[in-house]
């Protein structure tokens, strides 16, 4: 086939050029993947970076989580902990 054109190699398979240009670039996208039934194929290094996107950002959430639960128990303690009593006001007149 060397040397042919698209073209004339769709019409040889009964293709259109466009069909073959759009495989051709799916091939030089790598492979694909499917997450799910009836979901889009997507190539599989999106797949791979959405992964690790959702990896790092459930990592801050606990991260962040675990602060919010510090905060908390600090505040708790600070509003229970007794505060010096402070004189009576006026005293004798």
């Amino acid at each position: 086939m060397a040397g042919q054109s698209i073209s004339s190699v769709a019409r040889r398979y009964g293709l259109s050029a466009s069909m073959l240009f759009h495989w051709r670039r799916l091939a030089e996208e790598g492979p694909m993947s499917s997450l799910g039934a009836d979901e889009a194929v997507v190539p599989e290094p999106e797949v791979k970076r959405l992964q690790a996107q959702v990896r790092e950002l459930e990592r801050l959430l606990g991260k962040k989580t675990m602060e919010n639960e510090i905060l908390k128990e600090a505040l708790e303690l600070a509003r229970t902990k007794k505060r010096p009593s402070l004189p009576p006001r006026g005293g004798s007149r």
